[in-house]
């Protein structure tokens, strides 16, 4: 199957059913990784879902080393078809990074979804990575939360699958959902997650990604 990004919904639809019909080797964690994040942004103060067209600011981040890419929306916010509005701006981004990291997060679902192949399972399809989702709720899935310990997590189901889980970083805080992806099962994505979190809730090449969109958003005045 061709491992792109399509132009419309109907093709989108018929995309995320191939890929998650996909056979892909599973990936496991060894020795020290290089985890790399992944986020876009959109103008501030916006309502609605927006409009394909409207100004995107994208961000990777590895290690020390971050890459921002500037366009636009692909396409208005649809759940489930996140991929029509920002997929190619944060693959150019991941590519901009200039080195290849051994797994890549990224702020959005995988096997959680419709068509259980979110955004974050179609990005390391088409960069050829194995990925996981970081999201602050699920899209679909179900489950209760973890205990109160950091590092307690649970199951998050859709029919019967274990597509996540609630992942509690810190005591007292909100848990994150954290989501299988590419080449990634939910046991994978907790423990990723987990080593790169430290003391704070967001996972460190996440939280810089993130700074490096939201702070070329504001030099360009969005």
């Amino acid at each position: 199957m061709s491992r792109g990004w399509p132009a419309d919904a109907d093709a989108l639809v018929r995309a995320q059913v191939e890929l998650a019909a996909a056979r892909s080797d599973p990936w496991r964690p060894a020795g020290e990784l290089r985890v790399a994040g992944c986020f876009a942004c959109f103008p501030r103060g916006a309502t609605g879902r927006g409009a394909a067209g409207d100004p995107a600011w994208a961000a990777a981040a590895l290690g020390e080393v971050t890459a921002v890419v500037t366009g636009a929306a692909g396409a208005a916010y649809e759940p489930g078809l996140l991929a029509l509005r920002e997929g190619p701006l944060l693959e150019a981004a991941v590519r901009a990074l200039g080195a290849a990291p051994d797994v890549l997060l990224a702020d959005a679902t995988g096997r959680d979804h419709p068509r259980r192949a979110g955004l974050a399972l179609h990005l390391g399809a088409v960069l050829d990575l194995p990925t996981v989702g970081v999201t602050h709720r699920p899209l679909l899935a179900a489950g209760e939360w973890p205990g109160r310990e950091p590092g307690a997590s649970s199951p998050l189901v859709v029919d019967g699958e274990v597509v996540g889980a609630w992942l509690r970083v810190r005591r007292g805080a909100r848990p994150l959902a954290v989501h299988a992806a590419w080449r990634t099962d939910a046991d994978t994505a907790v423990a990723i997650v987990l080593a790169a979190c430290g003391r704070v809730r967001t996972p460190a090449p996440l939280r810089r990604a993130r700074h490096a969109a939201r702070s070329a958003r504001a030099r360009a005045g969005g």
